[in-house]
């Protein structure tokens, strides 16, 4: 909406007879209050004046009643542009004229939309329903930035290991707002972290419930507030499960620590080895192994180069060996799952107890798997 005002500009010439002029730079100033759509004023933001001539820009700070100020402006036709505290565009008008004197341009966006709804034709209810709409989106973008400065300050003491302080923080964060996924799935985190560093049992159980609580929120929240323009949702929520196994399975609850793993691999195929690896770990930790030993085959089927799925599943395989005499007879297939990480991974962190494996099996360790083998040629 362009909005135009003639400004006259009273200049005085003086002339003096036998006097060199003197000439000093003319500069106006420009002022105004800025309010919203409810006529309140607006007390985190800016108001960029740029000369239309010369591009050049001053940008004027909101004082917390949302008043701006500035001197040495110089004379020329403006754009006046206003910024949220998120640096969005708000509101402009084009074609102010800045001369010698004081100008006062206040922006009202409550009369703003008014007059521009009374151009469009719309009638008062609907002029209504236009100026919720923009409050709402207002309050929504403080809202947001508010809780952004939360997560921010939560993550930076998590970083520092201060997971007290990161769950005080994202607990403010839900009271602002609580329904949004994220600030619960981050304070699962929190909770989940430091429950690790708890040496009183009691503690830590109750950490990794309260971390629990806020997954299942998380999760809730995803699941009933689907968001159509998020590409990611099926991957965050994967996240979401994968974290809730995590606690599941540090509590003893295997079952459900599966249960949650295999969400996770159905709603993110693309990180389904990943969710399925970690199936084979809490199998193998409560002693399933022939579930094990599935689960690190559906991971090697998934991604053959993942090494340490081998190296679990030999694990496994060995727990099924038998005595023969004062032999130790394997499962078949047992040397391969060794040798194989051997080949992907020959310094890797069980390089050593795999070899102490295939010895106690009586095996060979495959020592021609990292030479390249050689091309045969045909002469012509």
């Amino acid at each position: 909406m362009k909005r135009r005002f003639a400004w006259s500009v009273l200049v005085a010439l003086v002339l003096g007879l036998c006097v060199p002029p003197v000439f000093a730079q003319a500069t106006g100033t420009v002022k105004g209050t800025v309010r919203d759509q409810e006529g309140k004023p607006i007390a985190e933001g800016t108001v960029e004046w740029q000369n239309q001539d010369t591009g050049r820009k001053y940008a004027l700070k909101l004082n917390k009643k949302g008043e701006y100020f500035s001197l040495g402006i110089s004379p020329g036709k403006y754009k006046v542009t206003l910024f949220g505290a998120d640096g969005k565009q708000i509101y402009y008008m084009t074609g102010i004229t800045v001369g010698l004197d004081e100008l006062v341009q206040d922006i009202d966006l409550k009369k703003e939309a008014a007059a521009q709804a009374a151009g469009q034709g719309l009638t008062p209810e609907q002029l209504k329903q236009q100026q919720e709409a923009q409050a709402k989106a207002q309050k929504e973008n403080m809202t947001v930035k508010s809780l952004n400065e939360k997560l921010l300050a939560a993550k930076n003491a998590s970083d520092a290991g201060d997971f007290d302080t990161a769950i005080k923080v994202l607990n403010e964060g839900t009271q602002v707002d609580p329904n949004r996924d994220l600030l619960w799935f981050k304070l699962g985190d929190a909770y989940r972290q430091s429950a690790a560093k708890q040496t009183d049992p009691a503690e830590k159980k109750s950490r990794y419930e309260q971390a629990g609580n806020a997954y299942q929120k998380a999760i809730d929240l995803k699941t009933a507030n689907p968001d159509p323009k998020d590409a990611d949702a099926s991957q965050k929520l994967a996240a979401y499960y994968n974290n809730m196994a995590e606690v599941y399975h540090k509590s003893g609850k295997n079952d459900e620590a599966v249960a949650a793993y295999n969400k996770a691999a159905q709603l993110d195929p693309t990180r389904a080895a990943q969710y399925e690896f970690n199936i084979g770990a809490v199998l193998t930790n409560s002693g399933k192994v022939d579930d094990a030993i599935v689960a690190f085959d559906k991971v090697i089927a998934a991604d053959p180069t993942k090494a340490d799925a081998y190296y679990w599943k030999g694990v496994n395989m060995i727990g099924k060996a038998t005595l023969k005499g004062d032999k130790m007879v394997a499962p078949d297939g047992t040397a391969e799952a060794f040798n194989k990480y051997l080949e992907l991974a020959p310094t890797g962190t069980y390089a050593q107890p795999a070899k102490d494996m295939l010895a106690s099996i009586g095996a060979s360790i495959e020592t021609g798997f990292n030479k390249k083998k050689e091309q045969k040629t045909t002469k012509k």
